[in-house]
């Protein structure tokens, strides 16, 4: 059984629809501090180093298993974003995306006993349809706290497939992860039958 290093209900919902056996221990880990510590890196870079660090942070915790860490960032323009920190932080955001392209990189990685085994990113893009502020306010009326922990704003799962008129990449980058690149590397580390 492996150990994910994360509280996201979303990537603990993709291991567990895969049939992957694990056990939730969320990193504490300033993962602002850490980005702003790589200095003027690209955002993959900076997705696949969180990813580590998170299963870093935990991997002392649990010897001789392999912790998975991910992450993901969402860029527009040329710009990061990061979790919303309020509502109305939500609704600024959303405004900005309205009618552009969003880049959304999902990182993962694997560490065992503090030895970084692998790593791997991959990105999606999201194009948003032009949104109203009646539209943000209402798509937030239904969707906020949930969407507090989304960097991007939106559960694609839920209403936030409202916002897009066109996805390039997978589903699983989207909801957060490269499930299976992670799938793959899991089998080559002996964590999954082929």
């Amino acid at each position: 059984m492996i150990v994910l290093a994360s509280q996201s209900a979303s990537r603990q919902a993709m291991l567990r629809a895969a049939g992957i056996a694990f056990e939730a221990r969320p990193a504490d880990l300033d993962e602002r501090a850490l980005e702003a510590g790589l200095g003027n890196v690209r955002s993959e870079t900076v997705a696949a180093a969180l990813a580590q660090a998170k299963a870093m942070a935990i991997s002392a915790d649990c010897p001789d298993r392999i912790v998975l860490g991910s992450d993901s960032l969402v860029e527009v323009d040329g710009r990061r974003f990061d979790k919303p920190e309020s509502r109305d932080m939500a609704a600024e955001h959303l405004r900005f995306f309205s009618g552009k392209s969003m880049q959304l990189h999902s990182a993962a990685a694997l560490v065992r006993d503090g030895e970084a085994l692998w790593s791997d990113t991959a990105t999606a893009v999201l194009t948003l349809a032009e949104l109203s502020d009646r539209f943000i306010e209402r798509y937030l009326d239904h969707e906020w706290p949930a969407v507090s922990g989304c960097v991007g704003v939106f559960r694609i799962e839920a209403r936030g497939a409202q916002l897009f008129e066109r996805i390039e990449g997978d589903q699983f980058t989207v909801l957060g992860m490269p499930l299976l690149k992670v799938i793959g590397a899991l089998r080559t580390f002996g964590e999954l039958e082929t």
